[in-house]
């Protein structure tokens, strides 16, 4: 006993928990993807591949029983309230078994091996939540932007090099310039591109059949919503601010759509 405790208590991060209280978000990233996903997906992006992803959060969201969900390019973001305690709120193992999920998910789905790797970020407040994922949606216009005008780029000839070369120090604007110059507007490529993929949990009614009454019944079901055209800025910080108060946290029990 004294052997086993002694070695146990080698354990040093076991103990690290989340803030009690706090707001947490567990980011997700998908290790070498830039690789993987040149080796296998189409470019600038791949529907099949946003829709591994989106499959993965959901997963995710459920398994964890998250209030919201957020993907854009090879990161997930889970949302948890200050009253989450799976685990006990350790650290280690929240960071550990949501890679472990989403690898195993991700493989799965795309049918070739995929490893993700986990951190935690806390906040004090709902605003903070907000201001969280308003900086991921803002990284997720900035990366389509990037990687429209690199792969426009690279579709033209140009080598990886030369494409980085010529698009270095160019300021927004002047990508937006380039990429209309070949006929491509980017506030009209779809949405879930430029602002990223959200899902959140919604009550949505139930018919069935009451067999000793003999009448349909009407009931209420939680199931995971994912959506694809996510407001911009303002309403979108609206939509994190209602889903981070809504409660409807179901884990394992949801069904999705």
């Amino acid at each position: 006993m004294e052997f086993e405790a002694a070695q146990r208590a080698r354990e040093w991060f076991q103990s690290l928990t989340l803030l009690p209280g706090a707001w947490a978000v567990l980011r997700l990233d998908g290790r070498s993807f830039t690789r993987f996903t040149e080796q296998r997906f189409s470019k600038p992006y791949d529907e099949r591949f946003a829709g591994f992803m989106a499959e993965t959060a959901r997963l995710l969201l459920t398994e964890l029983g998250g209030r919201f969900a957020y993907t854009q390019s090879d990161e997930i973001s889970v949302l948890l309230p200050p009253e989450f305690s799976l685990f006990g709120r350790r650290q280690e193992k929240l960071v550990s078994v949501s890679a472990g999920l989403a690898s195993a998910a991700f493989t799965h789905a795309a049918g070739a091996p995929a490893h993700f790797d986990s951190r935690v970020w806390l906040g004090s407040s709902p605003a903070e939540v907000a201001d969280y994922f308003s900086w991921r949606q803002a990284d997720a216009a900035r990366n389509a932007l990037n990687a429209w005008s690199y792969w426009t780029l690279r579709g033209e000839g140009r080598s990886g090099g030369q494409a980085t070369g010529e698009l270095r120090g160019l300021t927004e604007a002047a990508k937006h310039e380039l990429l209309f110059a070949r006929g491509i507007n980017f506030t009209e490529l779809p949405a879930w591109q430029r602002r990223g993929i959200g899902l959140w949990w919604q009550e949505v009614p139930v018919t069935g059949f009451d067999p000793v009454r003999e009448t349909e019944v009407t009931s209420s079901r939680r199931r995971v919503h994912v959506e694809r055209e996510l407001p911009w800025r303002r309403e979108y910080r609206e939509l994190v601010l209602a889903q981070a108060g809504s409660g409807l946290a179901a884990g394992r029990a949801a069904t999705a759509d």
